[in-house]
């Protein structure tokens, strides 16, 4: 089976941060590491792969130091790893970003399925999988928490829902976004730390995947984010003590004046 992972170098959340200058992102000084949802990702596609043979292709988007996220991957049991880097990307929305997957994808070549996470934390949009599906009519499922069944034809998956889940087949190529649930993500042996330091990076250009100027980057981007900022506290706040039974009391007394 032929995978294909996208993954996203992102900002560590513990460390985020907004610049109050320019209302956006501090990234300067920010530890940068790989979308948690897309080592999950990365992880069920190094499993399919030991399970029906195969290679898995990491594939990310960003700038020249977002290598480091697909040799983390390759010491994770991925086989190569590829870069889609350009100035002419930059400030793509996620429009633009699954046209530009697309176009790469393309290029790469043939392939059995796409695995995504469900989507990235500093963005949180969870728009990119199934763009990136419907750009490349392919069938998909969101929020996968679990494979039951796969062969080299089709796959089977629980897909995860507010009151249970849904047990979907699909035929393969297709694509799939999963949550954490779906496994626990292997931690690189040396091994594989070695392979990874030495392996070589294939890096694509806009002009590489034959990428059109007005589909890429802002010119590219139907939505812009125009500003970042803190909500503001609202309200005032007070902390009940004493047992349950007496916080309760409590909490009824000052629900009466809503009354």
């Amino acid at each position: 089976m032929e995978i294909i992972v996208c993954v996203k170098q992102v900002p560590d959340a513990k460390d985020v941060r907004l610049d109050p200058k320019t209302n956006t992102l501090a990234r300067e000084g920010v530890e940068a590491i790989m979308n948690p949802f897309d080592r999950h990702a990365l992880e069920e596609a190094v499993c399919l792969k030991e399970q029906l043979g195969g290679t898995v292709t990491v594939l990310t988007m960003g700038p020249p130091q977002a290598e480091a996220v697909l040799r983390e991957s390759i010491a994770c049991g991925a086989d190569r790893g590829v870069l889609v880097s350009d100035r002419a990307f930059a400030g793509a929305d996620t429009w633009a970003t699954s046209y530009t997957l697309a176009k790469a994808i393309e290029t790469i070549g043939e392939f059995d399925l796409i695995l995504c996470g469900k989507q990235a934390i500093d963005g949180d949009t969870a728009q990119v999988g199934p763009g990136l599906a419907a750009r490349m009519d392919l069938p998909y499922v969101t929020c996968v928490q679990k494979t039951r069944q796969a062969t080299t034809d089709s796959i089977v998956v629980e897909r995860m829902m507010d009151d249970g889940y849904d047990v979907v087949q699909l035929p393969l190529p297709a694509l799939l976004t999963v949550v954490k649930d779906i496994n626990e993500p292997r931690v690189p042996s040396l091994k594989g730390k070695m392979k990874a330091k030495k392996a070589e990076i294939t890096a694509l250009s806009a002009a590489d995947i034959g990428a059109k100027e007005e589909c890429i980057g802002l010119a590219g981007s139907p939505t812009q984010v125009v500003r970042v900022f803190s909500p503001e506290p609202r309200g005032d706040r007070e902390i009940f003590s004493g047992s349950v039974e007496e916080q309760v009391d409590q909490l009824v007394e000052r629900l009466k004046i809503y009354l």
